[in-house]
């Protein structure tokens, strides 16, 4: 079908923008809400079952991604997006009118049915409606837009907590708090998720209208829900697995739980009796089969779930791996720059919104700023040059200390901001350029999960490490009923562990404590992101991305779904 004319073509990849602005901002923008989502609607006993209003959705998404991106090359991207713009926008408003933690676990599932299928549809659809020489920038516009989403989703979060107050509204209109209606819009964390409606619906009737003429090609092919399901488990009890390193029956759930609450642990209950260490290895044991069965029907059926064909291509498998590595660091430097904030620097909304602000902004503008410079530089340069920044950016955030004011550390998050922006579009368009037209979708969705997968590795790791280390230091303070004196200033070792004095000491050692275990954590995602250098020598193997007439050369590895070698194809 003939694509539309130019200005609707601005028009679709505007409101495609707007669909992956909301799906990456959904992602994180929850994190700040949970506190007050497990206050309202449940208890902190019940923090491992409201964790998965995050990690339900998260799952779902990944998971809905390489599906999304099959049914893109089978049913056309534009059916598909309205689809699942509709569902995500429907699931909003479910989660923010879920009158119960179990109601609002289903939401997010919904509402992540839609979100993991926004990004890999939009970037289909723009290859399609931009081939050539302005794919790249298309491209660099939904990546800009998917992580300006993702990285404002913290400072937006804390934003409508701190600004959106429905009960005083509420009492000025006389509204009895007990009705309906004042329990859907009252508390403020419901409107983490209304915020998403009103912009959803405006971009549902712009897209039918723009679109009305205008569909992708389409191929047959069905979905392959056996790899998915092996692929899910997989990735599940890989999560699982990671997120238990360390940990051990009856470990505590913080310091200060034990601070007010004397010797015993308070917060999350005890862990099972059986050993965690046996329950990692299960799990990376079930991990692995249910990878090794995903990996073996992948190659036997026609259209897989995840293709692994795709991966005979060096600059598909190169672009694969330097998203699943760039996503380790994203994480890394999102949620620990979060943390240190909080944690280290006892800042509140406005400090998080200031520094995690610079990061999605400098995120943004390096994503679009790579569109437009692929044009002309190799995308293998322009990856390397965002990768050193980004390795100097988690250097630079491994020398902050509790003394570090809030510009010395906005910097070092700009310069990697910027750095994993330009890393964007050289693997997008790689991967693209790797395969056939007719499978745009399914090579889009294989390198967004790989980024994903990255990032829930990241967040694993993280939670993992830091809860041992919180169980370390608990440890030093309750090791006997005087070890806390050797962890203050002298002048109060003599009061009790409770005294307000001693409490403040206690807090102040805590924090140069996770200001040290920072650096570790920065510098180890400094050397994941420095692997990332290998891989991204494969990105281009062209001299030029811009041919003599504007048209963009084709690789000599190029495949296509089937895994039959294209030689000299232009895409």
């Amino acid at each position: 079908m003939a694509g539309p004319a130019h200005a609707a073509s601005l028009v679709l990849l505007g409101v495609l923008g707007a669909g992956v602005f909301l799906a990456g901002l959904e992602l994180m923008i929850t994190a700040v809400a949970l506190p007050a989502i497990v206050a309202d609607l449940a208890s902190w006993t019940r923090l491992r079952e409201a964790s998965w209003v995050i990690t339900g959705y998260l799952l779902v998404y990944v998971v809905m991604m390489p599906m999304a991106g099959r049914l893109t090359d089978v049913a056309g991207a534009r059916r598909l997006f309205l689809g699942a713009l509709g569902l995500f926008t429907l699931g909003s408003a479910l989660a923010g009118a879920a009158p119960s933690l179990e109601a609002l676990i289903a939401a997010r599932l919904v509402q992540a049915a839609g979100g993991g299928a926004l990004v890999p549809v939009a970037t289909a659809a723009a290859s399609h409606l931009f081939p050539g020489a302005a794919q790249p920038r298309a491209l660099g516009v939904v990546g800009a837009l998917t992580f300006l989403g993702m990285a404002a989703g913290p400072a937006l979060g804390a934003l409508i907590l701190e600004s959106v107050h429905p009960d005083a509204a509420l009492a000025l209109l006389g509204v009895d708090p007990a009705t309906p209606l004042a329990q859907a819009v009252d508390p403020a964390w419901r409107w983490v998720f209304y915020v998403n409606v009103p912009i959803g619906i405006v971009a549902l009737v712009i897209a039918w209208a723009a679109s009305a003429d205008w569909e992708t090609p389409r191929r047959p092919g069905r979905v392959d829900a056996v790899g998915a399901a092996l692929f899910s488990t997989a990735l599940g009890a890989t999560l699982a697995a990671l997120t238990l390193l360390g940990s051990r029956p009856g470990e505590r759930s913080s310091l200060i739980g034990g601070l007010n609450g004397g010797s015993s642990a308070s917060g999350a209950p005890a862990l099972a009796a059986v050993d965690p260490a046996v329950v990692v290895i299960g799990l990376g044991v079930l991990a692995l089969l249910a990878g090794i069965g995903a990996l073996r029907h992948g190659l036997r059926v026609t259209d897989p779930f995840l293709d692994p064909r795709l991966f005979r291509s060096p600059s598909f498998a190169a672009a694969a791996l330097v998203s699943l590595l760039t996503g380790y660091g994203l994480a890394t430097a999102l949620v620990g720059a979060a943390v240190f904030v909080d944690r280290v620097l006892y800042g509140g909304p406005d400090e998080q919104r200031l520094v995690l602000g610079t990061l999605a902004t400098a995120t943004a503008a390096g994503a679009l700023a790579s569109g437009f410079v692929v044009r002309v530089v190799p995308l293998r340069v322009v990856s390397l040059v965002g990768l050193a920044a980004c390795i100097g950016g988690l250097a630079l955030m491994a020398t902050w200390t509790p003394v570090t004011t809030l510009f010395a550390a906005a910097l070092p998050l700009a310069l990697f901001g910027a750095g994993f922006g330009l890393t964007v579009t050289p693997r997008s368009t790689a991967a693209v350029a790797a395969v056939a037209p007719s499978a745009y979708g399914a090579a889009s969705s294989v390198v967004t999960v790989a980024r994903m997968a990255g990032m829930a590795v990241g967040l694993a790791v993280l939670t993992a490490y830091g809860s041992t280390t919180i169980d370390r230091l608990y440890d030093q303070v309750w090791a006997s009923p005087t070890a806390y004196r050797q962890l203050i200033p002298e002048a109060l070792r003599g009061r009790s562990i409770r005294d307000g004095q001693v409490v403040d000491a206690l807090e102040a050692w805590a924090s140069g404590e996770a200001a040290r275990i920072m650096v570790g954590i920065f510098l180890a995602a400094a050397v994941v992101m420095a692997t990332a250098v290998p891989p991204s020598l494969l990105l281009d193997r062209r001299r030029r991305i811009l041919g003599p007439a504007g048209a963009v050369d084709a690789p000599d590895d190029a495949v296509d779904p089937a895994g039959m070698e294209t030689h000299g194809r232009q895409p």
